[in-house]
């Protein structure tokens, strides 16, 4: 008769700990890594939503479109901006209106390169200019629209991204912590020679189909800055309204 003996096989430990607790340790961190990016990216958008959205009216203003922008050209608008185009193309300052004609300046109102700058955000001397498209290197102000200090309203846009990215010498960054803003605040713009003082007057949210921020009033000096609001997302769209001050 053939005897057999079974030995139990004892693995190797590690730091007096077995193979499988290590394992373990791992799933868990890994898993806690993934909650925090999770948490990271969701936590602004909920701030957003609760400590910032509901202070943000929606008004109109009852005046025309800018100059070679017709109302029509926008009533196509059936989903969300950010369903239809993809994040690096909201770089584009096109896309931010597919519908709408991107209008060549007006070589009678030609707008020279300027610059912007927001104390209250620490943004000083950005570039802004008119008839280009990418916002990855400069603000971008909207064809059509106002000339800085003169009757009008000058339309700024500017890329966002989550809050806790903001730097205010990366143009991709540029405008994350627009919500911040108060009213009373200053935003200076240097045109031309001269340096102009708006002071906001007031901060709506809009959807994003929404084209009476390109409106121009002729009555006094106004201006606009826009960006995509939640932070992170392309849903609606924030508008700070400035006016020059006297």
């Amino acid at each position: 008769m053939v005897k057999y003996r079974y030995l139990k096989r004892y693995r190797k430990k590690i730091f007096g700990k077995s193979p499988t607790f290590f394992l373990k340790l791992f799933s868990l961190l890994f898993s806690l890594i993934g909650l925090t990016l999770v948490a990271n990216a969701v936590t602004p958008v909920i701030s957003y939503q609760i400590k910032f959205s509901p202070g943000f009216e929606k008004k109109e203003w009852l005046s025309p479109l800018a100059a070679g922008l017709n109302s029509a050209s926008f009533s196509v608008f059936n989903q969300i901006l950010g369903e239809e185009v993809g994040e690096d193309e909201f770089i584009n300052a096109r896309n931010w209106f597919p519908e709408a004609p991107f209008p060549s300046p007006d070589p009678q109102k030609e707008v020279s390169p300027y610059s912007l700058s927001v104390p209250f955000l620490k943004i000083f001397e950005a570039v802004v200019k008119v008839g280009v498209e990418n916002l990855d290197k400069n603000l971008i102000q909207y064809p059509g629209t106002g000339i800085p200090g003169k009757p009008g309203n000058v339309v700024i846009f500017g890329h966002s991204v989550l809050p806790q990215f903001f730097n205010p010498k990366n143009y991709k960054t540029i405008f994350s912590t627009l919500p911040t803003l108060k009213k009373g605040e200053q935003i200076l713009i240097d045109y031309d020679q001269v340096r102009y003082a708006y002071l906001i007057e007031e901060m709506i949210e809009v959807p994003a189909n929404d084209v009476s921020i390109l409106a121009q009033r002729n009555d006094d000096a106004y201006l606009s800055l826009v960006t995509c609001v939640p932070p992170g997302t392309y849903l609606r769209r924030l508008v700070v309204r400035a006016k020059l001050s006297k």
